[in-house]
């Protein structure tokens, strides 16, 4: 297969996975009518889909793990289905919609990554992970200047923003990962013992 021919294949999938997100948006909106829709979906909120979501996210997990790859399809399906519930719910309230989530997320993926969208040079692997940090580290601070009834709060700890729900030894590791960049990590229990 020439180039051309990849790239005129690939330009066909890129414009059926829009025409294809259109319709899902579609189905989603139709789902929550609220003259016409699913009285199940209607009666949903952010709160009773939250555990939908995780169970998704598990299940593409588990098919990785189990290298089911002919299911993960499907499973990804049906997380990206719960993007799109929470964001049409959010739409309802007047708080976002879709199209901000996806903005968003691009937004951040090309600011995050100023050795591939910028001139900045990285060649090692290695060097990505200080250089992710300190942009998510100026993310929030500057999201914390926006806010201004944020002011009155204690200075941002280097362990802030490992979420509540994450499973326990999911966050242990998280937030132990933090603190071993932060200097508090040793390589045996010994040395702890002694601060």
């Amino acid at each position: 297969m020439s180039d051309n021919d990849k790239n005129d294949r690939d330009a066909a999938r890129r414009r059926a996975a829009l025409a294809h997100m259109s319709e899902l948006l579609d189905i989603m909106a139709r789902l929550r009518d609220p003259r016409s829709g699913c009285p199940w979906d209607l009666a949903q909120s952010f709160e009773t889909i939250a555990p939908y979501t995780i169970e998704e996210a598990y299940e593409v997990a588990d098919a990785i793990a189990r290298g089911a790859m002919d299911e993960l399809a499907g499973e990804l399906g049906d997380l990206l289905f719960q993007v799109v519930y929470h964001a049409q719910m959010a739409r309802e309230a007047g708080l976002f919609d879709f199209a901000t989530v996806a903005e968003g997320i691009c937004r951040k993926m090309v600011r995050r990554h100023p050795h591939v969208f910028g001139d900045l040079e990285i060649t090692e692997a290695g060097a990505l992970a200080g250089l992710w940090e300190r942009i998510k580290t100026e993310e929030r601070a500057e999201a914390a200047a926006r806010q201004p009834d944020r002011a009155k709060e204690p200075p941002a700890s280097r362990l802030d923003g490992v979420p509540l729900a994450l499973p326990a030894l999911t966050r242990s590791a998280k937030l132990q990962a933090r603190a071993a960049r932060a200097g508090f990590d040793w390589p045996d229990a010994t040395a702890v013992l002694g601060k």
